[in-house]
């Protein structure tokens, strides 16, 4: 998802395609990435998770291989589409991997830190690895190293097997029916968060058809669900007060970490920095993510969370406020510790969390793992392309406020402005000899000037949003705890008066 995610402006050319062209290759991935998760609990108990993984990762090998000797979007929209159906039970594996290695009093505490921080610092290893390989061979090079990440993972596969379930008739005939509610309602959902604010979302209609298909079978999905004697998806369990509550704080959590992966990734482009000006950025939050990740998982028991999440909420919000005061003449430099204290408050604030909702579903019984993982996916999918799509039209409109604020100023009487017109004119002065041209030429410039510094200060709205999401959640957080422990205090029992 990386790979493309934070190479589609790169990847234009070589498909002949435009940015909003090229954005379907994210939303042809998500589409049923978000949702086929669902389906691999029961597939899992009734096949086996190994034997599902080999038939995809076999046929996405083949697809990528094909890939190599094609170079339109068409095609590769196509095998977007079909690494997103692979990449499903590869990172599934790769997360009950990673808790086998631990015995079972540490697969919920270590196992699950280390294992939710391996997902987090992929994105700092692909903006590490991908500038190479953009440099060699532009898209072919990125299916390349896919195709050889699938080709080592095979035969890992089939030489460390994970330890067998037993193996049940689960999938009942309505399960089926239900999960393709899901999926169509997912996909759609998914396709227009992520296209919606290139198109605008009231400019495609389009847009408007598929966010109606999507509420309409998730409608239809939750009404077969609620009637079922034996349900793919809980839906009374998810809609309880505690699941809400836990729900709710995943999503602000993913809408805040989207500080990092989105908003000051596009902030950087806009400042034009290069490949080389950002690397050591990224090895610093690279770096940071394994640190709090390594953290997290030494803090990893039930009484500290809260104090985790506290720490966690703490410096995202501080390094968000911190990237709030960038200018334009703003460096890699000058965001090195506030982009570590966002990666290390990311790695910090999911395993705890997780880990709670986990074991309040395996409280209820095994059946409501597939209820939890249905909750923890649309979460941080579907919530991970709301930050994103929140946050680019909250910059596209602030943007548009600021231009206008600053357009008002510009104007050919001042005598700053005019002096700052001849300054950015007098460049092509030596080839330009008419006088009207020349200061034309000026005034374009300027504009250009006028419309980076917009977007410089639209980021910083965006910075400080996430920074009140991140405080406000914050003292909801605090508030919480104070409310618990005057509670368990006033119904604590009066102590026995001495005799």
């Amino acid at each position: 998802m990386n790979l493309a995610l934070a190479n589609l402006t790169q990847v234009q050319g070589s498909l002949s395609a435009t940015s909003i062209e090229a954005g379907w290759l994210s939303a042809a991935y998500m589409a049923p990435n978000v949702s086929l998760s669902i389906a691999l609990v029961k597939i899992r108990a009734q096949y086996g998770l190994r034997r599902f993984a080999e038939i995809s990762i076999a046929g996405f090998v083949v697809v990528s291989l094909m890939n190599v000797f094609v170079s339109d979007l068409h095609s590769a929209i196509v095998v977007r589409f079909i690494s997103g159906i692979a990449a499903a039970p590869m990172s599934t594996l790769g997360f009950l991997y990673m808790l086998e290695a631990f015995p079972p009093a540490r697969k919920l505490t270590v196992g699950l830190a280390l294992a939710l921080t391996c997902t987090t610092i992929s994105a700092p290893v692909t903006r590490l690895i991908s500038p190479t390989l953009i440099e060699y061979g532009q898209w072919h090079a990125l299916y390349t190293l896919e195709m050889a990440l699938a080709l080592i993972a095979l035969p890992i596969i089939y030489l460390l097997p994970l330890t067998p379930v037993p193996h049940a008739k689960v999938i009942q005939r309505m399960d089926i029916l239900s999960y393709l509610l899901v999926a169509v309602a997912f996909g759609c959902l998914a396709v227009v968060l992520t296209m919606g604010r290139l198109y605008w979302w009231f400019e495609a209609p389009w847009l408007g058809v598929l966010l109606v298909v999507s509420i309409a079978t998730l409608t239809t999905a939750v009404l077969i669900e609620l009637y079922r004697p034996v349900p793919l998806i809980d839906v009374r369990w998810i809609a309880s007060k505690e699941i809400v509550h836990f729900a709710a704080v995943l999503l602000i959590f993913r809408l805040v970490a989207s500080e990092q992966s989105t908003v000051a990734a596009n902030f950087y482009q806009q400042l034009g920095l290069q490949f080389e000006q950002v690397a050591t950025l990224y090895w610093i939050i690279l770096a940071a993510a394994i640190g709090g990740g390594l953290l997290c998982a030494a803090l990893m028991n039930p009484g500290h969370a809260e104090r985790v999440h506290i720490l966690a909420l703490g410096l995202l919000a501080a390094g968000a406020y911190m990237d709030s005061q960038a200018t334009s003449l703003t460096r890699p430099e000058q965001m090195y510790l506030s982009q570590a204290m966002i990666a290390s408050g990311t790695a910090l604030f999911l395993p705890p969390a997780m880990a709670r909702g986990f074991k309040a579903a395996l409280a209820k019984g095994p059946s409501y793992i597939l209820s939890f993982i249905v909750i923890f996916l649309f979460t941080q999918s579907i919530g991970s392309l709301i930050g994103s799509a929140a946050f680019g039209t909250f910059v596209t409109i602030r943007e548009k406020f600021h231009s206008n604020l600053l357009a008002e100023q510009i104007v050919l009487s001042n005598p700053l402005v005019a002096q700052r017109v001849n300054q950015l004119s007098a460049a092509y002065a030596k080839v330009m000899g008419d006088k009207t041209l020349l200061g034309g030429e000026g005034t374009v410039l300027l504009s250009q000037q006028v419309t980076r510094e917009a977007y410089i200060l639209a980021y910083n709205d965006a910075f400080l949003l996430a920074s009140a999401v991140a405080l406000f959640a914050l003292a909801g957080l605090l508030l919480h705890i104070s409310h618990n422990w005057l509670r368990q205090r006033l119904s604590a029992p009066a102590p026995m008066p001495a005799t």
